[in-house]
């Protein structure tokens, strides 16, 4: 007799054979002679009905299980009289290996506040939505991979402990192993020789200027890992601790770069919808109405063009009023983002050519002198999924730029090595995996989209 999954059953088309499923009960039901257990084994959203009658072997400990509580269930698969269902199991023999005390099992009612779900953060995957979007989580991941390897693209790890800050905005966690009762000094200053590296290091923010590095050695290479900011924000859309895609194109230039960020999230948002369907139908019923629309109207549009300027000027000509005001050369909201996504355009635009005072330091400098070969790429409802540009590969500029940003370009010595021996011409871009689970879910809070939440005075679990 092999264990089966409940996924494996409920899309079997046979029936009257012996099976082994191991699950948790969600329900149980109990009539004069017999009972009925409701099991989920976290394969798929659905759960499949037991039938257990009083003389089977471990009839007793049916009697026992309640919500919550984990079994074995040896049994037949037949075809089910109850509506609503193919299939169910008669039992044959059922072991209760951890019972779920009714009084104190958190998870009693079908229904929970996910303020509070987050508080129990350790059950929480139990639950039906947190069920589907851990599956939705590793089908993105995987679709993610697979993109990129069909494309070439080398898989490479970069570090999670560095020395530079990619975006220079100092919101790094620290990294030390000094004695912060008794902190080295030298003039007054910490003396990081006497730290672990010897000098001042922290949680990488990005993996993008390493990527670089790699890239101009091996050709397309993308990066996939964790990152970490110390933003001091509680909002929706902000993480401590978060996961970023990063590709890096070797001989690459700006629409190289809108091109492969088009086909990118057009070939993940389908395998989505081809391989999750019931999570997907679930989220699009209880979590975000038009949810499935929103991503087949994205996979079959083509994606507008705007530049920065043309993107103010359709702003300030469009009578809304707007929170934040708009200027050209103030950074675009996310109230700005969706107006042209949902209203003006209703489709998804790659925003280019932003002023070169917003940007990052390593973003190549147009002709113009005033802006960089910037993009973003903007959908509905979250405004901006992706941001990438054409990398400064001029050294004399890049030295400029550094120094216009306040950065020590001696502390990039090795970055800069790059734009002297064989520079290229170079593109990449970043995607935010957890903002992508929240746009292809529905889910209204970055802290719902991964397992564990990293936010201010939040690291429990």
């Amino acid at each position: 007799m092999n264990r089966m999954l409940v996924k494996e059953i409920l899309k079997s088309d046979s029936v009257n054979y012996d099976i082994i499923i191991k699950g948790w009960v969600r329900t149980k039901r109990e009539a004069k002679n017999f009972s009925f257990l409701e099991i989920n084994d976290g394969s798929t959203i659905g759960n499949i009905q037991v039938v257990a009658d009083e003389s089977i072997p471990g009839y007793k400990e049916v009697l026992e299980a309640s919500t919550g509580s984990s079994v074995t269930i040896e049994g037949k698969v037949i075809d089910s009289p109850g509506k609503g269902q193919r299939y169910e199991i008669q039992a044959q023999r059922v072991r209760l290996h951890g019972n779920a005390d009714p009084e104190t099992y958190p998870l009693q009612k079908k229904r929970h506040s996910f303020e509070f779900l987050r508080e129990i953060a350790h059950l929480r995957p139990r639950t039906n939505t947190f069920g589907a979007v851990m599956r939705l989580r590793n089908a993105l991941s995987f679709a993610i991979h697979s993109f990129f390897q069909e494309k070439n693209f080398l898989y490479v790890h970069t570090p999670i402990i560095t020395a530079s800050d990619c975006e220079g905005a100092g919101e790094m966690f620290r990294v030390t192993t000094l004695d912060l009762a008794n902190i080295p000094k030298n003039n007054g200053a910490i003396d990081y020789t006497e730290d672990f590296f010897g000098k001042k290091t922290g949680l990488t923010v990005s993996g993008q200027l390493e990527g670089e590095l790699i890239a101009t050695a091996l050709g397309n290479i993308y990066t996939f890992g964790p990152t970490f900011r110390a933003e001091n924000s509680n909002t929706a859309r902000h993480l401590a601790e978060f996961w970023m895609v990063e590709p890096e194109m070797a001989f690459a230039e700006l629409p190289d770069d809108m091109k492969l960020a088009e086909e990118f999230l057009k070939y993940i948002f389908r395998y989505c919808l081809e391989k999750c369907p019931e999570d997907m139908e679930f989220f699009d019923a209880r979590i975000k109405p038009d949810t499935i629309s929103m991503l087949e109207g994205i996979i079959t549009s083509n994606f507008e063009v705007l530049t920065y300027t043309e993107a103010i000027d359709i702003l300030k000509k469009s009578g809304e009023s707007f929170e934040f005001p708009v200027e050209w050369g103030s950074d675009m909201q996310s109230e700005h983002e969706r107006y042209l996504t949902e209203k003006h355009l209703k489709k998804p635009v790659i925003v280019i050519d932003y002023p070169a005072s917003i940007k990052a330091f390593y973003m190549k400098l147009n002709d113009d002198e005033k802006t960089v070969r910037a993009m973003d790429v903007l959908v509905p409802r979250i405004g901006e999924i992706i941001g990438g540009s054409e990398r400064e590969d001029r050294y004399d500029v890049l030295v400029r730029r550094m120094k216009e940003s306040n950065l020590n370009p001696d502390e990039y010595w090795w970055y800069l090595d790059t734009r002297k021996f064989g520079s290229v011409p170079h593109a990449g871009f970043g995607l935010g995996f957890e903002r992508t689970v929240q746009f292809v879910t529905g889910m209204q809070n970055i802290r719902d989209v991964i397992p564990f939440p990293r936010t201010p005075k939040n690291a429990e679990f």
